[in-house]
């Protein structure tokens, strides 16, 4: 899919934000950033934004893709790709193709899970975003991370 001028200008501008800034002192820009990135898929996909010791993003990757309900996530792979980025802490985001912004119990467990695997080598969870077209959901706000 093809993004308008205009979006890509705008995640580019969101993208340098996020990476110059603490990504807990600039959380709305952190929103943004996923609202462009994540919307409008028509699948599931899952992204991890990996940080530096003050909390700037070193890089964002899209991690895994799925179908329009869910998607795989593979602890191992999060922790490998954790270490190659030398991350110290790791923001976790995914979209809802259906709309629905509150976390399933499935999205409660892997964010579970996936904490306890990263801990596991120092690396910290600060948040899980669940992205819709009209919202984007932190799970840290709502206790669950």
């Amino acid at each position: 899919m093809s993004r308008a001028p205009i979006v890509e200008e705008a995640l580019r501008h969101l993208a340098c934000e996020v990476r110059l800034a603490d990504a807990l002192v600039s959380p709305a820009a952190v929103r943004d950033y996923l609202q462009l990135t994540l919307a409008e898929r028509a699948h599931e996909v899952f992204a991890v934004m990996f940080l530096d010791a003050q909390n700037r993003v070193i890089a964002t990757e899209e991690m895994f893709r799925g179908t329009l309900t869910q998607t795989s996530v593979y602890p191992r792979e999060v922790v490998i790709e954790a270490l190659a980025h030398n991350a110290a802490a790791v923001i976790l985001c995914h979209n809802h193709p259906s709309g629905a912004a509150a976390p399933s119990r499935a999205d409660e467990l892997l964010t579970q899970t996936l904490k306890s695997a990263l801990a596991l080598v120092d690396v910290r969870v600060l948040d899980h975003f669940i992205v819709t077209r009209s919202h984007v959901t932190s799970m840290a706000e709502l206790g669950l991370v």
